[in-house]
């Protein structure tokens, strides 16, 4: 096997305002690594938007925030925004996050953390993006969305955008400890 050199962009600052050249340099390594799964967060659905525009042709699952993420009852993925990525031949995965759940229940009722919460505090210093970019490819693959035998593409963002893209062979949550990072394609420096 020859030596892959994936140089990483560190953006100085997270956030919003990364996220085109994320999608862009993302693009450039699914055709270059010939890798045909891409894994996008999207709370709103902006990021999600673009990303369905930009990656046409490929598997493209955008997943949201769960339900009832900010209050009882509410997805913040309109449905026009739903509409729109899933035209554009997206799939929409709105489901129980990885990492947050009955342990985020426990935490909140209870005053203290479970394995979930802290495994996410562990990967977040690495930055935001990289706990989420980890943490929708476990529910993309829980969800049967993407293969686990096969490299995938996951970009995550902190707060809003995307900012940090990895390159990843999936796994599904319950061996979460065979997931392989193999390279990462951009992140913030400073979060």
């Amino acid at each position: 096997m020859k030596e892959l050199i994936i140089p990483c962009t560190y953006f100085d600052n997270p956030g919003e305002e990364n996220t085109l050249k994320t999608l862009q340099l993302s693009k450039k390594w699914a055709e270059e690594l010939k890798i045909k799964n891409i894994i996008v967060a999207s709370s709103s659905g902006k990021t999600g938007i673009k990303a369905s525009e930009l990656f046409k042709g490929i598997n493209l699952i955008v997943v949201t925030h769960s339900t009832g993420f900010l209050k009882p009852n509410f997805q913040e993925l309109s449905s026009e925004n739903r509409r729109i990525i899933e035209k554009n031949g997206a799939k929409v995965l709105t489901c129980q996050h990885a990492f947050g759940g009955v342990g985020r229940a426990v935490r909140k009722k209870l005053g203290t953390y479970e394995l979930e919460e802290i495994i996410a505090y562990t990967l977040r210093t690495f930055g935001e993006g990289t706990k989420v970019a980890i943490e929708i490819s476990l529910m993309a693959a829980d969800a049967g969305l993407i293969p686990v035998n096969e490299l995938c593409i996951s970009i995550g963002g902190t707060s809003k955008g995307a900012d940090t893209a990895l390159i990843l062979k999936p796994i599904n949550a319950q061996t979460f400890f065979d997931l392989k990072i193999m390279g990462f394609i951009c992140k913030p420096k400073n979060f």
